[in-house]
């Protein structure tokens, strides 16, 4: 039994919660997982050391689940990447369809901006004739397309596994000595034969690599196609991320930094997979603006940012306010909004419609709020009227919008009409929608004019 700690102040743990950045993830030992007969031991605080970064596919992957952005689209979307991933390039490449003048005519766009991240990449399948758009838009690398399960290799390729390595490394070698850098896209690795096709294919690439200069050596994805993925331990390969990686690094000579990660959401693991493979020895993960991406999605690039800075306390000079300035875009101009309770980018991510939790926020912004977003994210927390939201909710709402704070805070007891305009539209009208803002401000306009007046004659808080 435990004695009981009492204390004069509060332990608000907060070097785990700083609240002006997301949460810290700490750790405080290694990671031991069994790979082939043996432990084997991560140093999660050591991979934070390494060049740990993301890699954009919204306009590849995410335009196979989506209609086709515009050029000026993509040249905008484009913008907000670099200004998200910021001078350190933490979005650090992004990659093309190169098959139609419109995809062409994008590529072209964005370089003409000068940027220096992300870096452009192209994508093509294993094919040399595709390698001509490559060299004619001047691109410096490209993704190719090199599925190595046998559900591809044998039933979509109809093919064996050694006509269909030696076809990829012969594209591999045309494409460097064409001058373009490789990035091998081992498709559906999650349901391969790691032993017996994906190793000895990584080491034929590692071995090729060994006498080309640094910028030329051979990038490595591996595409959890189907969303196979599994990082919990114990848990044997193809699906064990741990044990994939640790192979393709130890065994394949393919090192961290020549390393990403590419999935899919098929089973709600997308994110979690894709920032774990960071502990295990893979630098770069890739992901898409909001998570489009083919069927169930790609990991969404704004988690990812949240969790790079979760793991490194620091903000390594990213942008986030960009991330809104990212989800306002999706809304306003393309015409597709996240879902409004989706984390980070929804409309009501931080809002709360219960009234204890309006009291929480009320008392101190940090009992129901994330982190700050307001600073963040240029989001505030907001609180949405219901018939679950109290006396605490019309509340905190209606000092909220008249931006009341401390002591200046209007008491309960000066709301008590509003208070019991909302109460009976559900009680007596048996209203089943939330009372709009624009409801609520015309009862603050009607019971609390000079507060009322006060509020129109400053510029209205963006929320």
């Amino acid at each position: 039994m435990r004695n009981l700690k009492n204390v004069d102040t509060p332990n608000l743990l907060e070097e785990f919660f700083p609240h002006k950045l997301p949460p810290r993830i700490v750790f405080t030992g290694k990671i031991c997982e069994e790979i082939d007969g043996r432990m084997v031991e991560f140093d999660p605080n050591e991979a934070l050391k390494r060049d740990l970064h993301i890699s954009d596919t919204t306009f590849r992957d995410g335009q196979q689940a989506r209609p086709p952005y515009t050029v000026k689209q993509i040249v905008d979307l484009f913008e907000l990447l670099s200004r998200l991933g910021g001078p350190r390039g933490i979005v650090r490449m992004s990659e093309f369809f190169l098959y139609s003048q419109k995809d062409r005519d994008a590529v072209l766009a964005v370089k003409d901006l000068g940027l220096r991240y992300p870096r452009i990449t192209g994508w093509m399948r294993a094919d040399k004739g595709d390698l001509s758009w490559v060299r004619k838009l001047e691109l410096t690398e490209a993704g190719i397309l090199t599925s190595c399960s046998d559900y591809h290799i044998f039933h979509k390729l109809g093919k064996n596994r050694k006509v269909i390595m030696e076809e990829y490394l012969d594209v591999v070698r045309a494409a460097i000595d064409a001058g373009i850098r490789p990035r091998c896209h081992l498709e559906d690795v999650t349901r391969a034969d790691i032993d017996g096709f994906v190793i000895p294919f990584v080491q034929r690439l590692a071995e090729i690599s060994e006498d080309l200069p640094e910028e030329m050596k051979i990038i490595v994805r591996l595409c959890d196609t189907m969303g196979f993925g599994l990082t919990y331990p114990g848990v044997p390969l193809p699906r064990s991320i741990p044990k994939l990686i640790y192979k393709v690094t130890h065994e394949g000579g393919i090192p961290p930094e020549r390393l990403e990660w590419h999935g899919h959401n098929d089973f709600h693991k997308v994110h979690i997979n894709a920032v774990t493979t960071w502990l295990y020895g893979c630098d770069s993960v890739n992901g898409t603006l909001l998570g489009f991406g083919e069927r169930t999605g790609n990991p969404p690039l704004e988690g990812a940012i949240m969790e790079l800075i979760a793991l490194m306390g620091d903000k390594c000079g990213i942008d986030t306010t960009a991330i809104t300035d990212i989800a306002e875009y999706y809304e306003k101009v393309i015409g597709a909004p996240p879902a409004r309770n989706y984390p980070f980018v929804g409309r009501d991510f931080n809002m709360t419609r219960a009234g204890i939790h309006a009291l929480g926020l009320y008392m101190d912004e940090r009992v129901y709020n994330i982190f700050d977003t307001a600073a963040l994210l240029k989001r505030p927390p907001t609180v949405s009227i219901t018939d679950k939201s109290g006396a605490d909710g019309v509340h905190y709402w209606v000092n909220d919008f008249l931006g009341l704070k401390g002591n200046k805070r209007i008491r309960k007891t000066k709301l008590v009409k509003i208070m019991r305009w909302v109460k009976d539209q559900y009680d007596v009208h048996g209203r089943t929608t939330a009372i709009s803002s624009e409801e609520m401000e015309d009862l603050v306009k009607k019971y609390l004019p000079e507060y009322y007046e006060k509020r129109m004659k400053r510029p209205a808080r963006k929320a």
